[in-house]
């Protein structure tokens, strides 16, 4: 069924049996404090089954900034890799990157590396943005840095790094960047709108990120500042609100793959369909061993960069604690402005929310809980 109306009015369809999702994502643009584009694409076994969207300029073509969700595209590109016997999950780092030896790492493994253990989450003095835009840079510069905890003894959260390290080690092993490999493999196979490095021609598309709604003042005072490694593995001496990081071209342009990527819903979900289910009767891309080792808990506990109960499969998120009828092999990733990308092989299913305004605290949480519950009950 298509919709039309207003700027804040849902548009799209779904297909037969998921008229509560719409009802479900009417829900959720209803409840925005502020104007903000959204959409949202499910598949079932690869075939699109919702495809709506809503906001201000906003069409289901809209391309923004989708941050950790860029995170998905970078290890489903080293999956393939592993899957293909070009990586070894169990060599070393410096074995395919000698640099990277420096300062006591020799022998942290590309496992390590996947499950956030190596302690390389940013360097004291911070990267600039223009640094953190650009993954050949940042791997630089992370080669020489000593991790600031023995790796394999714990894990955090390497959000603004991550790629850059894995995909060092794509370029070493590979001669060509992980950006380059996502086009060759997956996105331009698949024509999907999921970027790693945008064109410029692609620009007018693009949907600036706002920031989230100013909240009051917490009593009692300013709220507490950031810790100290909280700090410098999301740069906040220089990137102060992340939402602004997408919006500059350079980042757009280099695709950063740990936040820098640019996707639609549509192109979101048809690359995790591709990989789950595969797409317009193709095989899908990763096989069922290949899911399953990339899907296992790797790290689990308090993340010591975020503080948080937290795990990590290997690369990806997952999402079966948090929504338990999705099956315990759900993986994916969310992205800081409130987005969630993931493919549930039990189900068959690929998932994709995106939206252009960070959400205010706790309720992206809540959208996606809906809008997933509502999805689920659809099948």
């Amino acid at each position: 069924m298509t919709m039309k109306g207003g700027p804040q009015m849902v548009q799209g369809w779904v297909d037969a049996g998921f008229k509560g999702v719409r009802e479900a994502f009417e829900q959720v643009v209803k409840s925005q404090p502020l104007p903000v584009g959204q959409q949202l694409a499910v598949h079932v076994h690869g075939r699109r089954v919702v495809d709506l969207w809503a906001g201000p300029g906003v069409d289901g073509d809209s391309l923004t900034g989708v941050f950790s969700v860029s995170k998905g595209a970078a290890h489903l590109v080293v999956a393939l890799l592993v899957q293909d016997g070009v990586l070894d999950l169990d060599r070393t780092v410096a074995s395919y990157w000698p640099e990277f030896a420096q300062a006591g790492k020799g022998e942290i493994t590309l496992r390590s590396l996947l499950a956030h253990q190596a302690g390389l989450v940013g360097v004291p003095d911070e990267f600039t943005v223009e640094e953190l835009a650009d993954d050949r840079l940042l791997a630089e510069r992370l080669a020489a840095q000593a991790p600031y905890w023995r790796p394999g003894t714990a894990f955090g959260y390497h959000g603004l790094v991550i790629a850059a390290l894995t995909g060092e080690v794509v370029r070493r092993a590979t001669g060509r960047s992980l950006q380059d490999w996502w086009e060759r493999k997956v996105r331009r196979p698949h024509a999907l709108d999921f970027y790693l490095g945008l064109p410029e021609t692609l620009e007018p598309r693009y949907l600036p990120v706002g920031p989230a709604p100013e909240l009051p003042a917490p009593a009692g005072g300013a709220p507490e500042e950031p810790g100290k490694l909280l700090a410098i593995a999301f740069s906040t001496r220089y990137l102060p609100d992340l939402s602004v990081f997408p919006n500059f071209r350079r980042t757009r342009e280099l695709g950063q793959g740990s936040a820098g990527g640019v996707a639609s819903a549509r192109g979101v979900a048809g690359a995790y369909a591709a990989a789950c289910s595969g797409l317009d009767g193709s095989a899908p891309l990763l096989t069922a061993d290949t899911t399953a080792e990339f899907t296992r808990i790797h790290s689990q506990g308090v993340d010591v960069v975020t503080g948080f109960e937290s795990h990590f499969a290997l690369g990806f998120q997952l999402f079966g604690d948090r929504f338990p009828r999705l099956g315990p092999d759900a993986y994916g990733h969310g992205g800081a402005a409130g987005a969630i990308a993931f493919a549930s092989p039990a189900l068959g299913l690929a998932y994709a929310y995106v939206r252009s305004r960070f959400s205010a605290p706790g309720a992206a949480d809540e959208e996606n809980a809906l809008l997933i519950g509502s999805v689920l009950d659809g099948l």
